[in-house]
């Protein structure tokens, strides 16, 4: 038996409540190189300062892809608590205990540049739902996540979206 979240859930939308997260590193050219690598990305804009600077750019810039990394966290940082983090319990206490991301979508101000040091402010955004998908009945959540550079000017923002729903008959097998 599922519970409606949509009053609790869209309580926390209301109240606009952010996750705010400081990068622990500014932008530097070895991650730059590192993502590059991992990415297979070898753009010259991204790895060679010359090439930058004749393209417009005081230095080698990130990709923007990228953009989130910067302020990922550690599995040993402190856990910072947030309106997200209740409204994914919400949905799991109330009977949509299954999560699968359905879609991330990333919209770019300006290219980040070595210096930079990024703050994230995470809030939840929308609840769509009850839907029924081909996985079971469930709600679709975003998120919006604005990225600021030092001089809290926006950088650029994501979008994430992910469906939490209760297995339909013949699907229960678990699919964390």
């Amino acid at each position: 038996m599922s519970v409606d979240p949509s009053l609790e859930i869209n309580e926390l939308i209301s109240a606009s409540h952010e996750r705010v997260s400081i990068a622990r590193d500014p932008v530097n050219r070895p991650m730059i190189h590192h993502l590059c690598d991992a990415m297979g990305d070898a753009n010259p804009i991204y790895l060679d300062p010359e090439v930058a600077r004749n393209a417009g750019h005081s230095d080698v810039v990130a990709p923007p892809a990228a953009l989130q990394v910067w302020n990922m966290t550690n599995p040993s940082d402190p856990e910072i608590s947030s309106d997200v983090d209740r409204a994914y319990g919400i949905l799991e206490a109330s009977g949509y205990p299954k999560v699968v991301a359905v879609n991330s979508e990333q919209e770019y101000e300006r290219h980040l540049v070595p210096g930079d040091v990024l703050t994230a402010y995470e809030k939840v955004e929308s609840l769509k739902g009850p839907k029924q998908t081909g996985l079971g009945e469930g709600y679709f959540i975003t998120t919006l996540t604005e990225y600021k550079d030092q001089n809290d000017q926006l950088v650029g923002t994501m979008r994430f979206r992910t469906l939490w729903y209760t297995p339909a008959v013949g699907q229960e097998q678990d699919n964390d």
